[in-house]
């Protein structure tokens, strides 16, 4: 278990819960709050736990919690799939993957890639690694096959991009970085034995506050669309949805860059091959 992320977890969940959200305003001493967020005693009443084993779990210091505390933790919470997934991997309800090396192409991922035509599509793996793509990726983007296997990274190239050819639309800045970090942080707990992606998650911390940020809040609910503004030496600016779904059956996000229809981003990017 890893006992400090589990109480850094538990401990900002806390603290980021409104009460008036909860529909338990008036939880058990009712003295004025002197933060927002839930008092430790109201998630340890409603979890049905102690408040001193609740409070030794947000020091580190307490037993492994089971299943059924993990639960009723995690309603009291109020926490989402992606979280309660997230907090039984922390409590080592869920163990990590035994092998550090990504998982394959998934069977079937290169032929729908081909099928998406005019839409920009790539495919990447737990750690963000970019695996395959179609024509119109290349066209709209870069040409991945010329990139050195360690620069084919999507948040790699995101930084190493930005102000260039790719930028966050406005009011965006911060969302695809914290969408990177809640994807890394996934991957990190299901493979903890992988160097290159614990090197990665050091490098994008060091580069982006907001991947910082979004790392040290273990935000890991699903982003899954981002707005991004490509200038394009050819069709211009063009304003883009940046969408990611899970690929069934395995590790592997396919990434796709649209337009909203009728729009002249979509019609530009008709031309893209």
């Amino acid at each position: 278990m890893s006992g400090q992320e589990l109480a850094d977890f538990l401990r900002r969940r806390r603290e980021n819960l409104r009460p008036e959200t909860t529909g338990r305003a008036h939880g058990p001493g009712q003295r004025p709050r002197r933060t927002p967020g839930l008092r430790r005693e109201e998630v340890a009443a409603w979890a049905q736990v102690s408040v001193s084993y609740y409070e030794r779990l947000e020091q580190a210091r307490a037993s492994r919690p089971s299943p059924q505390v993990l639960d009723a933790l995690a309603t009291a919470l109020q926490l989402t799939g992606a979280e309660r997934e997230h907090l039984a991997r922390l409590a080592g309800q869920i163990l990590p993957d035994a092998h550090s090396e990504p998982e394959p192409i998934p069977d079937g991922a290169r032929a729908l890639l081909d099928r998406l035509g005019t839409i920009p599509a790539y495919l990447v793996n737990s750690r963000q690694d970019i695996v395959a793509w179609n024509r119109a990726a290349v066209a709209l983007i870069t040409d991945f096959g010329r990139l050195a296997p360690g620069e084919r990274n999507a948040v790699r190239l995101a930084l190493r991009l930005a102000g260039t050819l790719c930028d966050a639309a406005p009011k965006a800045e911060a969302t695809f970085a914290r969408q990177s970090a809640s994807h890394l942080r996934t991957a990190a707990l299901k493979h903890p034995a992988d160097r290159a992606l614990a090197e990665l998650i050091n490098e994008f911390a060091a580069h982006d506050a907001d991947f910082a940020a979004g790392w040290r809040d273990h935000d890991v609910r699903p982003i899954p669309a981002v707005r991004k503004r490509v200038k394009h030496p050819v069709l211009g600016e063009l304003e883009l949805d940046r969408t990611t779904l899970l690929f069934p059956g395995a590790g592997h996000t396919l990434v796709m860059y649209t337009a909203e229809p009728g729009s002249p981003s979509a019609t530009a990017l008709e031309r893209i091959s």
